[in-house]
């Protein structure tokens, strides 16, 4: 057999074993390369007509939130937590803040509703926040300092006890 004729089946080989190892790593191990950098800067239309500038909130901790309403369970499961968070911490110097991405105005308004989601919420439409934070799906968290650097990132939703964790130890640090 001519080296011609298994030069195309053999060339193919490395690509399958790179798409072999890109299929069983686990998306939520992957490191985001903004963690421990500046948060990027943006305005916020809110859905209840008022704006929302993440420079105002230096001083504050943040929990930036990307969803969207046609995400289930995920977002469905911690809606409620994050309600229960902002309740919980607002006065502590918390603000959370949901980014609804690649939905439409009424399904978000919807899931607002549904969830009695009173921390500040506002639609991405054209997606220019989630991309300068790299957000490649819903939900995915970010947890910022007082000081506007990103500390962490979680991929997936948000639970109780991981929410209380990261907003607690960031709060503990000096302002």
């Amino acid at each position: 057999m001519s080296w011609r004729r298994l030069w195309i089946p053999l060339s193919v080989l490395p690509l399958l074993g790179l798409l072999a190892y890109g299929f069983r790593t686990d998306p939520r191990a992957v490191p985001s390369p903004l963690v421990g950098r500046p948060a990027p800067p943006f305005t916020l239309t809110l859905f209840d007509d008022g704006a929302l500038r993440l420079d105002d909130l230096r001083g504050k901790v943040v929990v930036l939130n990307f969803w969207a309403s046609w995400c289930y369970p995920a977002c469905y499961e911690e809606a409620p937590v994050l309600e229960e968070g902002w309740r919980t911490y607002q006065d502590r110097g918390a603000v959370i803040v949901g980014i609804d991405i690649q939905d439409t105005e009424e399904g978000a308004r919807r899931f607002i509703e549904q969830f009695g989601l009173t921390f500040p919420n506002g639609p991405d439409p054209r997606g220019k926040i989630s991309i300068d934070y790299g957000v490649y799906g819903v939900p995915e968290t970010f947890f910022i300092d007082r000081q506007g650097r990103i500390r962490a990132k979680h991929v997936g939703a948000v639970t109780a006890p991981l929410l209380r964790e990261r907003l607690e130890a960031l709060l503990e640090e000096p302002a």
